[in-house]
Protein backbone atom coordinates (compact mmCIF):
# COMPACT_ATOMS: atom_id res chain seq x y z
CA UNK A 1 0.00 0.00 0.00
CA UNK A 2 1.37 3.41 -1.02
CA UNK A 3 0.54 6.60 0.87
CA UNK A 4 1.29 10.17 -0.15
CA UNK A 5 1.22 12.92 2.47
CA UNK A 6 1.33 16.53 1.34
CA UNK A 7 2.20 19.62 3.33
CA UNK A 8 2.97 23.28 2.80
CA UNK A 9 -0.21 24.79 1.41
CA UNK A 10 -1.78 27.96 2.71
CA UNK A 11 -2.72 31.56 2.03
CA UNK A 12 -0.21 33.86 0.37
CA UNK A 13 -0.36 37.30 -1.23
CA UNK A 14 0.20 37.76 -4.97
CA UNK A 15 3.90 37.75 -5.72
CA UNK A 16 4.65 35.58 -2.71
CA UNK A 17 6.13 32.11 -2.40
CA UNK A 18 5.17 28.73 -1.00
CA UNK A 19 6.88 25.36 -0.89
CA UNK A 20 4.90 22.16 -1.08
CA UNK A 21 6.23 18.80 0.06
CA UNK A 22 4.96 15.29 -0.54
CA UNK A 23 6.35 12.24 1.19
CA UNK A 24 5.61 8.78 -0.20
CA UNK A 25 5.63 5.66 1.94
CA UNK A 26 4.96 1.97 1.39
CA UNK A 27 6.04 -0.32 -1.43
CA UNK A 28 7.44 2.11 -3.98
CA UNK A 29 8.93 0.93 -7.24
CA UNK A 30 12.26 2.69 -7.68
CA UNK A 31 11.60 3.77 -11.26
CA UNK A 32 8.75 6.26 -11.11
CA UNK A 33 7.48 9.72 -11.86
CA UNK A 34 6.39 12.04 -9.06
CA UNK A 35 4.52 15.22 -9.67
CA UNK A 36 1.98 17.85 -8.79
CA UNK A 37 -1.41 18.50 -10.28
CA UNK A 38 -3.97 21.13 -9.32
CA UNK A 39 -7.70 21.63 -9.52
CA UNK A 40 -9.44 24.97 -9.23
CA UNK A 41 -13.19 25.20 -8.50
CA UNK A 42 -15.23 24.32 -11.56
CA UNK A 43 -12.19 23.28 -13.58
CA UNK A 44 -10.64 19.91 -14.41
CA UNK A 45 -7.48 18.71 -12.71
CA UNK A 46 -4.39 19.84 -14.61
CA UNK A 47 -0.72 19.01 -14.61
CA UNK A 48 1.59 21.46 -12.86
CA UNK A 49 4.94 19.70 -12.92
CA UNK A 50 6.44 16.22 -12.88
CA UNK A 51 9.90 14.81 -12.29
CA UNK A 52 11.27 11.39 -13.10
CA UNK A 53 13.28 9.26 -10.69
CA UNK A 54 16.27 10.23 -12.84
CA UNK A 55 15.62 13.90 -12.15
CA UNK A 56 14.14 15.11 -15.46
CA UNK A 57 11.48 17.79 -14.88
CA UNK A 58 8.48 18.75 -16.94
CA UNK A 59 6.36 21.88 -16.40
CA UNK A 60 3.06 23.27 -17.55
CA UNK A 61 3.58 26.40 -19.64
CA UNK A 62 1.62 28.44 -17.09
CA UNK A 63 4.20 27.83 -14.34
CA UNK A 64 7.48 27.74 -16.27
CA UNK A 65 9.99 30.15 -14.80
CA UNK A 66 8.02 30.51 -11.57
CA UNK A 67 7.78 26.98 -10.14
CA UNK A 68 10.58 24.50 -9.52
CA UNK A 69 10.06 20.80 -8.88
CA UNK A 70 12.70 18.69 -7.15
CA UNK A 71 12.92 15.37 -5.36
CA UNK A 72 14.92 13.47 -2.78
CA UNK A 73 14.92 9.82 -3.80
CA UNK A 74 16.39 8.68 -0.49
CA UNK A 75 13.36 10.17 1.28
CA UNK A 76 10.82 9.39 -1.46
CA UNK A 77 9.84 13.04 -1.27
CA UNK A 78 8.97 15.54 -3.98
CA UNK A 79 8.94 19.31 -3.56
CA UNK A 80 7.34 22.17 -5.43
CA UNK A 81 8.84 25.62 -4.91
CA UNK A 82 6.31 28.18 -6.08
CA UNK A 83 7.46 31.76 -6.60
CA UNK A 84 5.76 34.85 -8.03
CA UNK A 85 2.39 33.36 -7.20
CA UNK A 86 -0.69 34.71 -8.97
CA UNK A 87 -4.38 34.58 -8.02
CA UNK A 88 -4.91 32.13 -10.88
CA UNK A 89 -2.61 29.68 -9.10
CA UNK A 90 -5.30 29.24 -6.45
CA UNK A 91 -6.33 25.59 -6.36
CA UNK A 92 -6.10 22.34 -4.49
CA UNK A 93 -2.71 20.86 -5.26
CA UNK A 94 -2.42 17.07 -5.47
CA UNK A 95 0.73 15.00 -5.26
CA UNK A 96 1.00 12.09 -7.68
CA UNK A 97 3.20 9.00 -7.90
CA UNK A 98 3.18 7.02 -11.13
CA UNK A 99 4.87 3.63 -11.38
CA UNK A 100 4.50 0.62 -13.65
CA UNK A 101 2.33 -1.04 -11.03
CA UNK A 102 0.12 1.82 -9.94
CA UNK A 103 -0.94 5.45 -10.02
CA UNK A 104 -1.34 7.06 -6.59
CA UNK A 105 -2.69 10.38 -5.32
CA UNK A 106 -2.37 12.41 -2.16
CA UNK A 107 -5.32 13.96 -0.38
CA UNK A 108 -4.59 17.45 -1.68
CA UNK A 109 -3.49 20.71 -0.08
CA UNK A 110 -5.15 24.08 -0.60
CA UNK A 111 -3.15 26.96 -2.03
CA UNK A 112 -4.88 30.34 -2.01
CA UNK A 113 -3.28 33.42 -3.58
CA UNK A 114 -5.13 36.53 -2.52
CA UNK A 115 -4.55 39.99 -1.14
Amino acid sequence: QVQLVESGGGLVQPGGSLRLSCAASGSIFSINVMGWYRQAPGKPRELVATITSGGSPNYADSVKGRFTISRDNAKNTVYLQMNSLKPEDTAVYYCNLLTIIGNYWGQGTQVTVSS
